[in-house]
């Protein structure tokens, strides 16, 4: 069973949601109403029985989710956040992907789908996005040409290399990329090594970080 947790300062969205995940088949071991409180609860709680994946909400008093994101994704680098807010605005998606946030919900979004969303995370290592939000994102990559030229040079990553980057910032699994590009999953991950050796990154959540903050892409 996968253990969340649920981090909103409104009680009645806490419960809704808390009863929406259990009958979804999560463990939901606590909520808390702002993010100060959720570092506590993780302090006071062994690393072992962390959440695996929290539902993080932005506005909230005391600490607002994107500071907390950025704070606990540092030390606590094993547990997966996807915000859940009304929040759709550039500046919010985009200072809560570079926080640490893996995935980005908004609260009209149907419970089932924020649940897939939570296995895709824990399971496929995506980054699961409301449509709208997903549509928002890809916007924030686009640049003219000359800049995407400007970063193949400045990587020295291959064609193929940023071909393959462009799809994990579209949220493409190591399968599913391999489908995409008729090529094996493990000519993929070997790529995908290079191109961490060459942006200087261990992880897929660095390389698309990079990536949206460089904004290498024209993507339509």
């Amino acid at each position: 069973m996968i253990a969340i947790a649920i981090v909103d300062d409104k009680s009645n969205i806490r419960a809704a949601m808390k009863e929406y995940m259990e009958a979804r088949g999560f463990s939901v071991l606590f909520t808390c109403e702002n993010g100060a409180d959720f570092i506590d609860n993780l302090k006071e709680l062994p690393r072992e029985r962390h959440p695996q994946a929290v539902l993080m909400d932005i506005d909230m008093p005391v600490k607002n989710g994107i500071q907390t994101v950025q704070e606990a994704s540092v030390i606590y680098p094993d547990i997966k956040f996807l915000m859940l807010t009304v929040f759709d605005d550039d500046d919010k998606i985009f200072e809560a992907i570079k926080a640490g946030a893996l995935g980005y919900f908004l609260k009209d979004e149907k419970p089932d789908n924020i649940a897939r969303g939570i296995h895709e995370a824990l399971e496929l290592g995506g980054s699961p996005m409301s449509p709208r939000i997903a549509r928002k994102a890809l916007t924030l990559l686009m640049q003219p040409p000359a800049a995407e030229q400007a970063g193949k040079e400045d990587t020295n990553l291959s064609e193929r290399e940023m071909e393959i980057l462009r799809l994990l910032v579209e949220g493409y699994d190591y399968r599913e990329v391999a489908d995409k590009l008729f090529i094996s999953p493990h000519t993929v991950r070997k790529h995908i090594a290079n191109i961490y050796e060459k942006l200087h990154v261990s992880s897929k959540v660095q390389a698309v970080k990079l990536a949206l903050k460089k904004r290498w892409f024209m993507i339509f």
